[in-house]
Formats: C-alpha cells, structure tokens, sequence
C-alpha cells in the first residue's frame, strides 16, 4: 500500500476549479503547473492527478487512484458501462459535494408537441450518455434509436441526425440558443468524492477521515450563517421562533443595559429581509448576519 494518497481531479472544465478549491479550503498547500498532470502538497503525503473527468472513474474502479472527484453523470455512465460489459465497477461513495449541480435531460426542438415520455417510442436520441439513457428507457418501457455524439449533441436535431437530444443542462440557455426544450429529466447530478474499494493504507485511512470531517464543516458553513443581534429580554423566546433552521443561541448580557441581552446563532437557512424586519419590529436591534468560512461540531 502506498502511503501517499493519490486523488484524482479533472484538470479542466467543470469541476476543476471547484475541485481545486476544495483542495485548498481542506488545508492542502499545492503549487499548480498548468501543463504539469501531477501536483504534489506540501504539507501532506497527497499526489493529486489532474486528469481529464472521463478517466477518473475507471482509475478508481481499478483501484490505480485512491480518492476521485468527479460528477455523478460521469460515474454513473461509467458504471453501467462497465456493468454492460460484465466488468466489475466498484468504488465507494464517499461524500456527495455542493457543487457541480446539473442535470441529465431530454430535449426536443420547440415546434415538436410533447405529452409524456411515450412521445420518444421509435424516435432517434442524439447523446454523450448512452447507458445512463438506456437505464432510463428500459425503465420505462420505451423503444428508441441511438446516435451517440461526443460534443455539440444540441446540434443533433438542426443536423437531422435526431429526433432530439439527452444531454447535460443547467441553466438551459444552450437549449434555447439552438430552438431546444427540456421535456423530461431523467438524472440529477453533482460533484461526488469516491473512494477506490477495500482498504487504504493506515496513514491514508487517518488522512481522509481528517479531510471528510473537514469537508462537513466546509459545507455546514456554506449553508449557513452567523447571527447576533440585541434583543429585549421578555422576547427572546418570540425573537427565535422568527429565525430558520437556527440552533440553541448563546445568550450574553448587555453592558448597560438590564433590558436586554446579546443573541449569538448559527442558522442553516438565509435569512431575508423581512425577517429581519418582523425581528426590528419585536424590539431586536443591531442585527449583524455574516457569512461562515469553516465550522466544526
């Protein structure tokens, strides 16, 4: 077993830069050569292989890399695709990430009426994720043609190469742009860290439960926020009913005054403007939110 832990990220594109700042949020000192495919930490026994996403997965189900970041889309795909081929797929899903975020869709071009999935029985689907289509639609009992495009699968249908698309979306705006709408979803994705199947290395084991433990505090403080405010001291209760998703307050007093107290908080949800408006009108004051940059529990 190597006692240096290898983790694969893409080295560019989507998850890149998030990945690379994930890396650096967790404590890791890395000096990045940009044609360089291996970078090495210095603080920690860490190889971080910068590879393109569609190797990461088969590395990891190999056991080759200990630790990947990659799309669910892109594990997914893999998966089946090596299930398809009575090859073993294993890995362990270690920790879904918050970044990331898209979705695998069905497109059609706008002058087409569509009622339900049934609309694509006999149709032809230009896509990049073929076995993650065919899950689909086996799924759903529907017959299909396919016509499997590595790019600019949106162009699939202007081209008369398809009836229509299964393609990655997020915002929609390439759709648009080329006369497209999604009409069905049929897999939602983010980033995702996997783990290589069996064992690590006892150092490597301590390492990344160090790094998991920090990634819960990396996501708990991006979801929520830090609250302190002045509040009368017959209202507190009333004061923390109007607060989301907030924990037990730290309650200290107030210099000068009997009155009231000091409120400290963390809440899990964003607090908005009119909430702080009904907490000004139950007697709050000197409302201070801010954002958290690492929490531990």
């Amino acid at each position: 077993m190597s006692k240096r832990l290898k983790i694969a990220i893409q080295k560019s594109g989507r998850l890149s830069k998030d990945s690379l700042e994930l890396l650096r949020d967790l404590g890791v000192k890395l000096q990045i050569q940009e044609q360089n495919l291996i970078a090495f930490a210095s603080n920690f026994a860490i190889d971080i292989l910068r590879l393109r996403d569609d190797d990461i997965p088969g590395l990891i189900f190999d056991g080759l890399v200990d630790i990947g970041i990659v799309g669910e889309n892109v594990l997914q795909e893999h998966a089946l695709e090596k299930k398809a081929n009575g090859e073993s797929a294993e890995y362990e899903l270690l920790k879904k990430l918050d970044f990331g975020f898209c979705r695998l869709a069905l497109a059609l071009p706008l002058s087409v009426k569509y009622e339900n999935i049934k609309d694509f029985e006999n149709k032809r689907i230009a896509t990049s994720y073929p076995y993650i289509l065919k899950d689909f639609m086996q799924k759903k009992g529907i017959s299909y043609k396919t016509c499997v495009l590595k790019g600019s699968v949106e162009l699939a249908p202007r081209a008369n190469l398809a009836d229509g698309i299964c393609d990655l979306v997020s915002s929609g705006a390439t759709l648009e742009a080329n006369s497209l709408k999604e009409v069905e979803s049929i897999f939602s994705s983010s980033a995702c860290l996997i783990k290589k199947a069996g064992k690590l290395s006892n150092e490597n084991e301590f390492l990344l439960n160090k790094f998991l433990l920090r990634i819960d505090g990396i996501m708990q403080a991006r979801e929520s926020k830090y609250i302190m405010l002045h509040s009368p001291k017959n209202k507190i209760d009333k004061i923390i009913s109007l607060l989301p998703g907030v924990e037990t307050p730290t309650v200290l007093p107030l210099a000068h005054n009997d009155d009231k107290v000091v409120l400290h908080m963390v809440s899990k949800e964003n607090l908005f403007w009119e909430t702080m408006e009904k907490l000004k009108d139950e007697g709050a004051s000197s409302i201070l939110v801010l954002p958290i940059e690492k929490m531990l529990r």
